[in-house]
């Protein structure tokens, strides 16, 4: 079985969608082949103290170089450079969307599993809430990508 397809990543699927509906009014596809095929990036981690991202779709792997089994096993803050000053300004940034439920046009410097660097622009960053209110991490729907050259 594809590993978007198995059970906990459609149910996670749904609240995905359905949480970035209720915070930002907007809407993504409920269905999970359908985010899965989504051609915007879309990462999501997890509640842990050092979050570890539990779903990407397709584009989002091609956009870090990885498969599902080892981005699903990466530490969020590892998608990020390790500068200092980068790392506190994406912590903040993370605290404002606990905060406020979500940020709208978030952008910083990203790099892949071989090392390319890129912006994410244009970027909605959502606390992942079920019907219920519990939390279940945060993520990224990233609206624009650009290369930065070597």
């Amino acid at each position: 079985m594809t590993p978007h397809l198995a059970p906990e990543a459609a149910a996670y699927a749904a609240i995905l969608a359905s949480s970035f509906h209720n915070i930002t009014g907007q809407f993504l596809p409920g269905e999970v082949d359908a985010l899965w095929h989504l051609p915007q990036p879309l990462v999501s981690h997890g509640t842990q103290a050092d979050p570890i991202f539990r779903y990407a779709n397709r584009a989002a792997l091609r956009l870090w170089e990885m498969d599902w089994h080892s981005f699903t096993r990466l530490p969020s803050r590892l998608s990020a450079q390790p500068d200092a000053t980068i790392q506190t300004d994406r912590a903040a940034l993370l605290q404002a969307a606990r905060d406020n439920g979500h940020i709208s046009n978030y952008q910083g410097i990203r790099i892949s599993a071989t090392g390319k660097r890129f912006w994410i622009r244009n970027t909605i960053l959502w606390t992942v809430t079920d019907h219920l209110g519990q939390i279940h991490g945060q993520a990224a729907l990233i609206g624009q990508v650009d290369a930065i050259s070597p």
